[in-house]
């Protein structure tokens, strides 16, 4: 049989009239999670912090929620999934900037998802595009024409200048 006819759902006449045992997740998952001792390790202004082995559902909610949010509330919230309690807080008192910080968390994502995948190089040279493009989104607006251009455009269109109808 294959994997296919396995997963067939339509087909679900072979357990009519048979008992099924409940489907323990909690079994499972916690079978799961003992195959190995934990994610990747790294270290930062003297501590070191595991990375957990797969990303957190609670992470990837929080980045939804809150990835506009300012507030170091929320960051030390979405942080704490990651890499524990006071982790935030630690690293702002040892004089990280924007940037590094950035730079770890593209590189925590990345390597929770997929260990090795990521080197710190270009977690930050992808940290380095993503401020270019959106400091490029954030270009200045068009000068809003003075009153002395915007009655000279309207001469030009053949209506009063004043507003009036001629």
């Amino acid at each position: 049989m294959s994997l296919d006819d396995e997963l067939d759902l339509d087909q679900v006449d072979h357990f009519a009239g048979a008992s099924v045992d409940v489907a323990d997740f909690d079994a499972f998952f916690a079978e799961q999670r003992q195959r190995g001792s934990g994610g990747v390790p790294l270290r930062l202004y003297g501590r070191e912090y595991r990375l957990p082995k797969s990303m957190p559902l609670l992470f990837s909610l929080q980045m939804e929620r809150l990835q506009h949010s300012e507030n170091p509330d929320d960051v030390r919230m979405i942080l704490r999934t990651l890499v524990g309690e006071d982790a935030l807080d630690h690293w702002a008192e040892n004089g990280m900037d924007d940037r590094e910080f950035g730079i770890v968390l593209i590189w925590s994502a990345a390597n929770v998802r997929s260990p090795g995948s990521v080197t710190m190089q270009r977690a930050a040279a992808l940290y380095d595009e993503q401020s270019a493009a959106k400091a490029r989104g954030k270009a200045a607006p068009a000068p809003v024409p003075n009153r002395a251009a915007r009655r000279k455009k309207a001469k030009k269109k053949g209506r009063a200048a004043s507003g009036r109808p001629s």
